[in-house]
């Protein structure tokens, strides 16, 4: 497992290892798994947080499958001094995938990471946006042109992210990656590829539609089958941080928290809806959740919701 490695770069990953245990697992998460970049990456960044303890322990020269649970969770307590607790479950859950992936393939023998206690996570209410503060945000681009603050390409591209990020309940990278031809304007969907390459059809409202189809005929640059719908003005498809840093600045303009971020938009999407009587599976399908019980962790928002307004107005509360 050891090799010699650059001590101008400490942190560097030996080559062999990344060669021979990292970057085949990897191409699997990838290509085999279809796992999003943002799995990729996070489980390459456990793999090298673990190794460099490993070497930081005088570790790093024994076989994968030589430690045993008390390693591990010496590797644990320590990694809690550097990670929130749930970046450390991610962590985790990744490395136990690591070992996983070889011991299938006959290389290692046992995982042992299997067993190893980890820190309880906090439970964590999603944060929202309300139908009040949406329709602020949904409308700060119009706004802005109508002040003449901006261009009108420009403003019309951010309401049209903005309505699709809310009116449908995408992902990040489902709007990023979205083109003419996964839209049917006629029946007013889209066919979007969430995580795992999963399909879904998305209703996209009427407001996001009447948006789209303005934009589309007066601003877009190409509008093909293969052409990507959220564009700068090169025509180039935006990428996540392009969109991410767009909406800071309209959280900005309206006053809203500067930690609200596209996701939470999708997490409006569903509050609203559940606020609205619309029913559980429903709402699953529509956030292409695998498991309801993904899906219900937004019940919880609305029960609170409803139990604050229940304080607040009734008299025997």
């Amino acid at each position: 497992m050891g090799e010699h490695v650059d001590e101008s770069d400490p942190t560097a990953l030996p080559p062999v290892v990344a060669a021979e245990w990292l970057q085949p697992w990897l191409d699997h998460l990838a290509l085999e798994r279809r796992c999003s970049p943002y799995t990729v990456r996070n489980y390459r960044q456990a793999f090298e947080d673990f190794h460099r303890w490993l070497r930081g322990a005088g570790l790093a020269e024994r076989a994968f499958d030589s430690f045993d649970q008390r390693a591990m969770r010496d590797f644990v307590i320590e990694a809690q001094r550097r990670f929130d607790r749930r970046t450390l479950h991610n962590h985790v859950s990744g490395l136990r995938a690591f070992y996983r992936f070889w011991m299938r393939r006959g290389k290692l023998d046992r995982n042992p990471f299997t067993g190893v206690a980890l820190p309880k996570l906090e439970k964590r209410l999603p944060k929202f946006l309300t139908e009040k503060q949406a329709d602020a945000l949904l409308t700060a681009p119009m706004r802005r042109l109508e002040a003449g603050e901006g261009d009108a390409f420009e403003c019309w591209r951010d309401r049209l992210a903005l309505e699709l990020l809310y009116g449908a309940g995408l992902r990040i990278s489902e709007l990023c990656g979205l083109n003419y031809g996964m839209i049917d304007l006629g029946e007013g969907v889209a066919r979007v590829l969430g995580k795992g390459r999963k399909e879904r059809i998305c209703p996209i409202g009427a407001v996001a539609k009447t948006v789209l189809e303005r934009f589309r005929s007066e601003f877009a640059p190409a509008k093909g089958p293969a052409d990507p719908v959220v564009v700068g003005a090169q025509g180039r498809r935006l990428t996540p941080t392009a969109v991410q840093l767009m909406m800071k600045r309209y959280l900005a303009r309206c006053g809203l928290p500067m930690d609200l971020t596209p996701h939470k938009l999708r997490h409006s999407f569903a509050t609203h809806l559940l606020d609205r009587g619309a029913d559980l599976r429903l709402v699953q399908e529509l956030l292409g959740h695998s498991k309801l019980t993904t899906t219900q962790i937004y019940t919880h928002v609305t029960i609170a919701r409803l139990k604050d307004v229940y304080r607040h107005a009734h008299p025997r509360a």
